[in-house]
């Protein structure tokens, strides 16, 4: 890498890292599932943004595997994580787990995002391809999930998990079932 590209990178980096602290402190909601009536009340960009912002609880999967939201818009939604050494398998690298649970999250929020009141969705199928493999001393990566298609079944999403530098790590596409959702 030269030298203005690993500049670049640690530009992005620092800059990441503090977008990503500014959300923690913002965050006043506790990690926890929300009920459904929460879910089915709003729209799935207006229940994202509410967990996002910590109106509503975060889930705690991202606090056991250190990732978090960063964003959500119509269409698109971005977490952020750090791999760290509890996160290794045995031959040394970050297990491809940790990634395919952040591109699932960014894939499935996609999707929901574009939902209007009332819908739900599960995921039907999640393919991820691993590009190359993690460390801790690789930093902040970013998972961008974005819809494909949205229709009244179903619904596709890709997403791409990057670092600071921009270098692709994995990537992954969904396929998601749309459903009512009960209303209390």
């Amino acid at each position: 890498m030269a030298t203005s590209d690993k500049q670049t990178a640690d530009t992005v980096r620092a800059q990441w890292e503090e977008e990503a602290q500014a959300i923690r402190k913002a965050r006043a909601s506790k990690a926890g599932t929300n009920p459904v009536d929460a879910i089915a009340n709003r729209t799935g960009l207006e229940f994202l943004q509410a967990v996002f912002s910590g109106e509503l609880p975060h889930p705690p999967i991202g606090e056991t595997l250190n990732f978090m939201p960063i964003s959500a818009e119509y269409g698109r939604v971005v977490f952020q994580g750090t791999p760290m050494p509890a996160h290794y398998n045995p031959i040394g690298s970050i297990h491809g787990g940790w990634a395919a649970t952040l591109l699932d999250s960014c894939v499935g929020c996609a999707v929901q995002s574009v939902l209007p009141k009332g819908k739900g969705y599960t995921t039907l199928e999640l393919k991820v391809n691993y590009v190359r493999g993690m460390t801790p001393e690789t930093g902040p990566v970013r998972a961008e999930g974005t819809v494909v298609h949205a229709g009244s079944r179903t619904a596709t999403a890709e997403g791409r998990l990057v670092d600071a530098a921009g270098k692709l790590y994995a990537h992954a596409t969904t396929t998601c079932l749309i459903m009512e959702l009960p209303r209390g």
